[in-house]
């Protein structure tokens, strides 16, 4: 048995890092669509000079992106027993570590979508939803890499990253749809996706890797992926809660500063004006 054959298939950080990327980016970016449709639906009012604001945001937001998806790379090379940049060796002669090349595959494409965030911002001869496209993209490539990860594992491995494919393959419909007209119903879906995504992640991080020394869990008992399925749509649930509460969160906050910079004109909004606008583009 080689080398390359004794390392086991991942860790727990390898799937909790991210898992938390993930997560983050499925709160920021909801929380981003939810203040533009805020800021869009209450324009009339009391209009917000905010487009300096989100010019940094997206920079920052591409930096972020871009930071994240280096820190992926580093990791998953550096680690101890990770392949440090080798793809072979042909000392030993086999692959090294396959499954880290395939993580920084997908961080690497991530990592394209966040120099696209900060290029479309400098060069404005670029199309402004050419990000999208760019994340819908990173999202497809990732699926790819998931569902031809887990070949000659077990049953449990194979189940729980099957659930994880199905999530990414969503994920990057949406967001295609959503590139072809931003709707803040498609934009609010795709997140909530994101965050089950990074959730999912850390779950199966516990499955395959018990912190504590626990004990593993059984791969070939049903009854654990019936389980397993319950507790993906808990996970959906909870996601779609975290959305739910971010909405409420943020529409009072721009309310609030509403009556407080202009109250006399906040009453001149009508219902009529607020349906108008409630499905426009963000």
């Amino acid at each position: 048995m080689t080398l390359g054959e004794t390392i086991k298939m991942g860790t727990f950080l390898g799937h909790a890092l991210p898992g938390s990327f993930f997560y983050f980016m499925g709160l920021w970016w909801s929380t981003k669509y939810i203040l533009k449709y805020a800021c869009k639906k209450y324009k009339r009012s009391c209009y917000f000079n905010s487009k300096s604001s989100f010019y940094r945001i997206e920079i920052l937001e591409g930096i972020i992106i871009i930071s994240m998806a280096l820190i992926g790379i580093t990791a998953e090379q550096f680690v101890p027993g990770g392949p440090h940049l080798t793809l072979y060796d042909y000392k030993e002669g086999h692959w090294k570590r396959l499954t880290s090349w395939h993580h920084c595959t997908m961080y690497f494409f991530f990592g394209l979508v966040g120099v696209t965030n900060i290029l479309s911002q400098i060069y404005r001869s670029l199309p402004g939803s050419l990000p999208k496209l760019m994340l819908s993209n990173a999202f497809f490539v990732e699926a790819f890499i998931f569902h031809n990860h887990t070949h000659g594992q077990d049953m449990l491995e194979v189940f729980v990253h099957q659930l994880l494919s199905m999530v990414i393959l969503v994920t990057g419909i949406l967001i295609f749809i959503d590139f072809m007209r931003s709707n803040i119903i498609l934009a609010l879906l795709h997140t909530s996706f994101l965050l089950l995504q990074g959730s999912w992640f850390w779950q199966i991080g516990f499955v395959l890797y018990p912190l504590n020394g626990g004990p593993a869990w059984e791969s070939t008992d049903h009854n654990n992926m019936m389980f397993l399925t319950i507790c993906f749509c808990w996970h959906y649930a909870a996601s779609l809660t975290v959305i739910g509460l971010n909405f409420a969160l943020v529409t009072w906050l721009v309310k609030s500063k509403l009556r407080r910079s202009c109250p006399t004109e906040v009453g001149l909004l009508t219902k009529a004006e607020r349906e108008q606008e409630s499905e426009e583009e963000l």
